[in-house]
């Protein structure tokens, strides 16, 4: 059900005359017209004995009709677009479009079950929904009548409900009235004093309520103020003083009280006094008002007017819910815990001296010294304390051991020494015989750190060994070289292997025998050969290096073929040093005369065995030899 909240006075009492409400204490409502909630758009009819007007189940009603429905979204821009007064987009709300005329009522309900002699505060929700023009804004009558209908108790008129600019808003009203003696059921009329048109007077109206008041009613602890909270470890009596002002000739009392946060009261049996001594209760909150009526209509909670709340929590012995992350093996670390609010305390005891403010304090690494019962005691900020225990039990580690690192030669293989558990694992298992055994044979390809995991049935340890792999000796010489005679040429040779050691032979024309790279003058065509040794014993390698060594050739410019016997023939020193070199001559003209594939024959100055004339001739000499620069010139013969 839909509740308001809206002050009342009583009838004598003081009012403010403009709105007709009350500043007195007012009770729980005893009428309630919320029209309801639900999913769908349109609620039922009302009865006929409600409304005078016509129902229709659509979002704008014509003139002289009305809907029940949960939104006026779909009534177009002519409306506001609203929801029922608190909001909600379930509640429904009685939607009219006003008759072109005035009629007789709206909206009549009877309400039955109030106290005679006692004043009541009625008020409904009322909200204006046209937009942008209203020629008729509504002007609502309430009217209390006799349950006959024949006679008014009391009237109060809104007066001009104004169109608002900005959107809808509801407006509450509401005035008091005093049920006469023996009358106790009563008919509330609503009559709207303006007639509908084109756009006038349309209105949503919502949560109709009827609530007793009375005198100003207030209630507080005899220490002061309204609330307090203790513990349930120390109990307290406390006195709830209630104050009325003057209004009753006889007022009745009836302390109330509520577990529930006040969805719900009871009474406390015979506390009907202004005085209520709270004897200590188990832990909860507690809310307590004190009611009050005239005389004999406390008995109904129809006629009672009620004070403000006061508020005593019990809080219950605080649960520390002590527990840890209980680790299970030596060198981890072990994490306390305790529950409580942010502004509690903690003192924490345990084995081996241990002592800790901290709400969750670390031990780091954890051993079986630290095995026992740790109790934890817990202050909240209202000073309730209770202690919690949590028990550790920490089992010991076993110590891996994986060996000493290893050395082996590429293909070779080693036994790994493993132990200080009940079983083993080793990773990688990449080049094991037996990953799972405590003593696997490694033939690792490369240099390997293998970890051993050893358990002991409840805790691991781990250990690393390497097994380094020493590669064999490789030894590239370099390409081989090509020099002439009295040149030089650099050798280029590399080594692998692991730690390894190189050196040249034969060891004569280099400048640096251990060199990779050393320079090389042979005299004569050489073989270099470089050897790599490995310092692990894991054997050598060679590779050879030819050194090419081309005889220096001399040619003379001229000679002279006479038969003399003295320089008869062209005599080209050491060109006989180069079997697969190509001589060609050739006249001025570029005419060949001489052409020869190698040089076993000197040139004697004639073509086809005929003598050639003094003159001078050109020559090209291909060594074929792939480097360096082939030789030309000229030459000439003289007779």
């Amino acid at each position: 059900m839909k509740r308001t909240g809206l002050l009342c006075l009583l009838l004598l009492f003081t009012c403010t005359a403009f709105a007709q409400l009350c500043t007195g204490s007012l009770g729980d409502p005893v009428v309630n017209i919320d029209f309801g909630s639900g999913t769908a758009t349109f609620a039922a009819a009302l009865g006929s004995d409600i409304t005078s007007y016509t129902y229709v189940a659509q979002s704008f009603p014509y003139d002289g009709s009305y809907t029940v429905e949960n939104t006026t979204a779909g009534a177009g821009n002519v409306w506001w677009s609203t929801t029922d007064h608190t909001g909600n987009s379930g509640g429904y709300m009685m939607v009219v479009n006003a008759n072109t005329s005035v009629t007789d009522y709206f909206y009549k309900k009877k309400v039955t079950g109030l106290c005679p002699n006692t004043t009541y505060e009625f008020a409904a929700w009322i909200v204006n929904l046209l937009r942008s023009s209203d020629i008729n804004p509504p002007n609502v009558t309430f009217s209390i009548l006799t349950a006959d209908g024949n006679t008014v108790i009391q009237q109060y008129s809104t007066g001009t409900i104004a169109r608002t600019s900005s959107g809808p808003v509801w407006r509450q009203f509401g005035f008091y009235f005093t049920t006469p003696a023996g009358v106790s059921d009563v008919i509330i009329k609503m009559t709207n004093n303006s007639p509908g048109g084109a756009p006038a007077n349309d209105l949503a109206l919502d949560d109709i309520t009827f609530r007793p008041c009375g005198p100003n009613l207030t209630a507080a602890l005899q220490t002061g103020g309204t609330s307090i909270a203790y513990c349930a470890d120390k109990p307290v009596t406390y006195t709830l003083q209630g104050t009325i002002s003057t209004g009753y000739t006889n007022p009745a009392f009836q302390w109330q009280q509520s577990t529930d946060n006040g969805a719900t009261w009871t009474d406390i049996s015979g506390e009907t006094t202004q005085t209520y001594i709270r004897n200590p209760t188990a832990a909860g909150k507690y809310l307590y008002r004190l009611a009050t009526a005239q005389g004999t209509n406390i008995t109904s909670s129809s006629c009672r007017t009620v004070s403000n709340l006061i508020t005593i929590d019990v809080q219950p012995d605080p649960d520390p819910n002590a527990g840890s992350n209980n680790p299970a093996c030596e060198g981890e670390s072990l994490q306390l815990s305790a529950s409580g609010d942010n502004g509690s305390t903690y003192s924490w005891t345990g084995p081996d001296g241990f002592t800790s403010n901290l709400q969750q304090p670390v031990i780091s690494p954890v051993y079986a010294v630290n095995n026992g019962v740790y109790t934890v005691t817990l202050t909240t900020s209202l000073g309730c304390t209770n202690t919690g225990t949590t028990t550790v039990d920490v089992n010991a580690a076993p110590v891996a051991n994986a060996g000493s690192d290893a050395g082996i030669c590429e293909g070779s293989s080693v036994t790994l020494q493993g132990s200080g558990g009940n079983s083993f694992s080793w990773t990688p298992a990449t080049g094991l015989s037996d990953p799972a055994s405590a003593n696997p044979v490694a033939t690792p390809t490369d240099t390997t750190a293998y970890i051993l995991t050893v358990s002991n049935g409840q805790c691991t340890d781990k250990d690393t060994v390497v097994v380094n792999v020493w590669h064999k000796p490789v030894a590239n010489a370099g390409p081989d070289k090509k020099i002439f005679e009295g040149e030089t040429t650099q050798l280029n040779g590399s080594a692998g292997g692991s730690d390894v050691t190189f050196t040249w032979t034969p060891v004569y024309y280099i400048t640096n025998a251990s060199s990779l790279t050393p320079i090389v003058s042979p005299a004569t065509d050489t073989t270099y050969t470089l050897q790599v040794t490995s310092s692990h014993g894991c054997g050598f390698a060679t590779d050879d290096a030819f050194v090419r060594v081309y005889k220096k050739i001399s040619i003379p410019n001229a000679f002279s073929p006479n038969g003399d016997g003295i320089n008869d023939t062209w005599k080209i020193d050491k060109l006989d040093t180069y079997p697969e070199s190509d001589i060609n001559v050739f006249n001025r003209y570029g005419q060949l005369v001489f052409k020869s594939h190698g040089y076993s024959h000197e040139w004697n100055g004639t073509i086809n065995g005929s003598p050639l004339p003094v003159g001078t001739y050109y020559y090209t000499i291909d060594l074929k030899t792939g480097f360096g620069k082939n030789p030309s010139g000229w030459v000439v013969i003289i007779r």
